[in-house]
């Protein structure tokens, strides 16, 4: 088939990569002169990564990421240990990577087009209205984002609500341990993990009043976070004072798309369900959706094979973002709500330290390459 993927995020192009290889016909359309530095770090979780490896790009990410071992939770304030979330003892078999978003971007964009898609750049589609044919191709695939062109004619509009929270993000130059730390406070927390080449990624979250834009590019004065977590632990203070430049975006709830499928268009990844940063599971969720397209669409045929791919991938995304919103509650706890739950934590993680990762595994241990 000929197939047009709208956008070169993670989601667009892990979906070329999967469609070329079985065979397809494939363009990306990415409306920017350029794939740049875009966004900041991620978390691979074992169910984007069986993606990654599906489509070959092991040799690739092994350049350019690090194997994660552990998430600390610590109380903000205090810089009191509460947990440790350990990966390699919950599941030896099983992999977590940290990764610079640009480098993903460029593994992914390498085993693209060494699949045989082609990638435009500089090149915006305009999708028809639905019902309409598309102009030359059998599929337009909106891989293109937040604010989806290709969602508007595919799904009935859907107005944002803003949640109360805003973010920040930040890299700074740190050598470190591959865990993950989670700073918890009253109405706000930081999470911050190192990067390959000597960098640390900073996402910090605060709940206020008054809210900021929705996007990745919009800029702030450092002072503003810092001010945010003037009362956190000696360690974040250390991070917060290296930050010399940050971005703020404002936290939006989208409801998840009711169509994902109109005629020969079909959304994925963002698209179809923005995805708040608590779980961090907006890269894994579109990498496995790319796999699900290309396999069922090839499978069973087009008509069908989007059908499929619609009932497969929606009650699942649905179910990570609830998810996603319930670990923003336990991370915000205020007094006295905070003190027994971090008790309760480090209760269980001197009796049963796996027990709150196995809750996650029909997440983490949910393999699209083997079951769709």
């Amino acid at each position: 088939m000929k197939i047009t993927v709208a956008g070169a995020g993670i989601g667009g192009l892990a979906a070329a990569a999967a469609l070329a290889q079985r065979g397809h016909d494939v363009t990306v359309a990415e409306q920017a002169p350029e794939i740049g530095e875009v966004g900041a770090g991620l978390q691979i979780s074992p169910n984007g990564m069986n993606v990654l490896k599906a489509l070959g790009c092991t040799q690739s990410l092994d350049d350019v990421s690090m194997r994660s071992d552990a998430v600390k939770l610590i109380d903000g304030p205090t810089g009191r240990y509460v947990m440790t979330l350990g990966l390699r003892r919950y599941a030896p078999d099983l992999e977590w990577r940290f990764a610079h978003r640009a480098r993903l971007i460029e593994v992914l964009s390498e085993c693209a087009q060494s699949s045989g898609a082609r990638l435009k750049t500089n090149f915006h589609v305009d999708p028809p209205p639905a019902g309409m044919a598309l102009d030359g191709d059998d599929l337009l695939v909106g891989a293109d984002g937040l604010h989806s062109q290709v969602r508007a004619r595919v799904d009935k509009a859907s107005k944002p609500f803003f949640t109360g929270q805003v973010a920040w993000r930040a890299l700074i130059p740190d050598e470190g341990a591959p865990i993950a730390e989670v700073h918890m406070g009253p109405g706000r927390h930081l999470v911050s993990y190192p990067l390959p080449g000597g960098l640390r990624n900073i996402v910090a979250v605060n709940e206020r009043k008054s809210w900021a834009d929705e996007g990745w590019s919009f800029t702030d004065h450092p002072a503003n976070l810092r001010s945010a977590f003037a009362d956190f632990s000696p360690r974040v203070q250390s991070w917060l004072k290296q930050v010399e430049s940050c971005y703020l975006w404002g936290l939006f709830r989208h409801r998840v798309a009711h169509r994902w499928v109109n005629g020969h268009q079909v959304l994925l990844g963002d698209a179809a369900h923005p995805t708040l940063p608590f779980l961090a599971q907006g890269a894994n969720l579109a990498l496995e959706d790319a796999w699900v397209l290309a396999e069922t669409m090839t499978r069973l045929g087009l008509n069908d094979g989007l059908a499929q791919y619609q009932q497969q991938r929606r009650p699942r995304a649905i179910r990570a973002i609830n998810a996603a919103s319930a670990n923003a509650r336990n991370y915000h706890l205020r007094q006295p709500m905070s003190t027994i739950a971090h008790t309760a934590f480090r209760i269980v993680d001197r009796v049963a330290p796996t027990a709150p990762l196995r809750k996650f595994d029909w997440l983490y241990r949910h393999d699209v390459t083997k079951t769709g």
